[in-house]
């Protein structure tokens, strides 16, 4: 049985494999990643799907500026594991995570197929003056407004707003080595 749950640290190697698998180095390039670089996912919004232990889907959101002023999340990646593909998986990762976001935030925005997207609401309605920071497709640039005209008059840059990933303290490192160095030296003697 598949449940979906909020990650852990425990799942960031399992989740990577997965997205390795589902969209290989390429997904290094994509414009939506710049966003991402150096950012930590929007709170209570990167959930993952669990089947008999093994890390089948992921899905994450990041606080992004639709425009100056203008706060929003953006979905992505989705990614379901090649051996449980179109078993609703992805649906029910999207659904969640809309339900969550939908609790504290006014829009989501993508850059993916409306063919898949659409069926939850979104559409290319709200980001005609929106613009990634790279190249995409711009008729994949995809919206859902989670409150009513929260996209209204939206326009500019689309810009990464999340906190900072955490950088580690050099001095503890450098402790950390010096001491782990010391012991080496004297077990030696």
């Amino acid at each position: 049985m598949v449940t979906i749950r909020e990650e852990k640290l425990a799942d960031i190697a399992a989740r990577e494999i997965l997205l390795d698998k589902a969209y290989g180095a390429t997904r290094f390039t994509k414009t939506s990643e710049r966003l991402r670089e150096g950012r930590l996912p929007a709170d209570g919004l990167s959930l993952i799907a669990m089947d008999r232990g093994l890390l089948v889907g992921t899905i994450r959101l990041w606080n992004v500026s639709a425009g100056p002023g203008r706060a929003a999340l953006l979905l992505g990646p989705l990614a379901v594991h090649p051996g449980h593909r179109n078993r609703g998986i992805g649906t029910a990762l999207v659904r969640r995570a809309i339900a969550r976001a939908r609790l504290t935030h006014g829009a989501i925005i993508l850059v993916g197929d409306a063919s898949y997207y659409g069926r939850f609401g979104f559409s290319a309605a709200a980001t005609g003056e929106l613009w990634m920071p790279g190249r995409y497709d711009r008729d994949r640039l995809l919206a859902l407004e989670l409150r009513p005209a929260a996209l209204t008059g939206a326009r500019g840059l689309i810009g990464a707003t999340g906190n900072a990933v955490p950088k580690p303290d050099l001095n503890l490192l450098i402790a950390a080595n010096d001491g782990a160095a010391n012991a080496l030296v004297r077990r030696a003697a």
